[in-house]
């Protein structure tokens, strides 16, 4: 949704800027159209067709926006340039696979596939993801990671015992700084980082292209990394941490002693383990975000999980570096798909950005 939303309302804006290609539908406007115009009817348009039960309060917004500005042909030419892009970009995601009903999970029998997690042992969620049409990239494995260690092995065995120390939630090892970012952290990760985007245009005071641009590219990376984390997740089905723990006597591995009561800190997240999907929005992030204002910035972030919160940085790596740690304290990755999930989003995010430009 936020990708079709930004995309639709960056198209809108270039087709009378002309200052940049359009990510995928230029309309031919008029040289005295209002590109606010066009973003506002955009980003209704796009809404009202994806939340229909909203209409009557996008409705009222559109409104709003538009009071703002100045009647004339310009403000109406504007209108329909955005009409026009957020029925083209509808159109064009309306068959992308987004609405499959998947088959039943059914999870695997061998030590180490993903089993249904602990507390409620529901079915994992959005198990076909991996097949929505992306945005950008050319399919969802397209930067598909390597495999994982083996449970078996040294490698793996270390990265699940600082889970297993850190991330538990009676741990007497994680520091209470550590708790925080672990709590802090827990909410929807992308609305954190569309905060963050938008703390830096206002405070930056980039103007209604460059912010257009900003927040075009940034969800459609996202969407885009989506895709490709829940195709890597599907594709390997590691067990959750909570899982490998609680069952770690029969991962044949002696460096690991299983814990059938242990809890992680925060409640585990209804996928498989690999990569870490905070760690794939969050590198993805720093780098579009460090592509346009440079990763040396005044960074502030509040939390949906932990109200009156605020945290503040001085880097875009800092902030995704720890977004990523924060899911070994609260328990719910090892290391080992927090790295992969680093390198799967600035893959994405350096594969977006060459494509569309910042």
């Amino acid at each position: 949704s936020f990708a079709i939303l930004h995309a639709a309302i960056y198209d809108a804006v270039v087709s009378i800027t002309r200052d940049a290609p359009a990510y995928v539908f230029s309309v031919n406007a008029p040289s005295g159209a209002r590109p606010d115009a066009a973003a506002a009817q955009a980003g209704h348009d796009t809404l009202v067709a994806l939340y229909p039960k909203w209409k009557a309060a996008l409705d009222q917004q559109l409104a709003s926006e538009l009071t703002a500005v100045p009647d004339g042909a310009g403000k109406q030419q504007g209108i329909q340039v955005g009409q026009a892009v957020a029925a083209r970009l509808i159109a064009i995601r309306a068959n992308d696979g987004s609405a499959a009903t998947p088959p039943p999970f059914v999870p695997g029998n061998q030590p180490g596939n993903y089993q249904l997690t602990p507390p409620k042992f529901v079915a994992p969620v959005f198990t076909n993801w991996g097949n929505v049409t992306p945005f950008v990239l050319n399919n969802g494995a397209q930067f598909r990671p390597g495999p994982p260690p083996a449970v078996t092995s040294q490698a793996y065995a270390q990265a699940l015992n600082e889970v297993k120390s850190l991330g538990q939630n009676t741990s007497t090892t994680r520091t209470p700084e550590q708790t925080v970012i672990g709590k802090f952290w827990a909410g929807p990760i992308w609305n954190t980082w569309n905060e963050i985007a938008e703390n830096a245009a206002l405070a930056h005071h980039t103007n209604l292209e460059t912010t257009a641009r900003l927040f075009s590219v940034l969800n459609l990376s996202f969407a885009d990394s989506v895709i490709t984390f829940y195709d890597a997740k599907y594709h390997y089905q590691l067990w959750r941490p909570v899982t490998a723990i609680r069952e770690a006597n029969t991962a044949g591995n002696p460096a690991i002693v299983g814990d059938p009561t242990w809890t992680p800190l925060v409640v585990t997240a209804l996928d498989p383990d690999y990569p870490a999907a905070h760690a794939v929005i969050s590198a993805d992030a720093a780098t579009v975000l460090a592509a346009v204002f440079g990763n040396k910035d005044q960074i502030r972030a509040t939390s949906d999980v932990l109200p009156g919160v605020v945290a503040s940085y001085t880097s875009y790596s800092d902030v995704a570096t720890e977004a990523g740690l924060s899911r070994i304290y609260a328990g719910n990755h090892t290391r080992i798909a927090v790295d992969a999930g680093d390198t799967l989003g600035n893959n994405v995010a350096q594969f977006v950005i060459s494509d569309l430009g910042v």
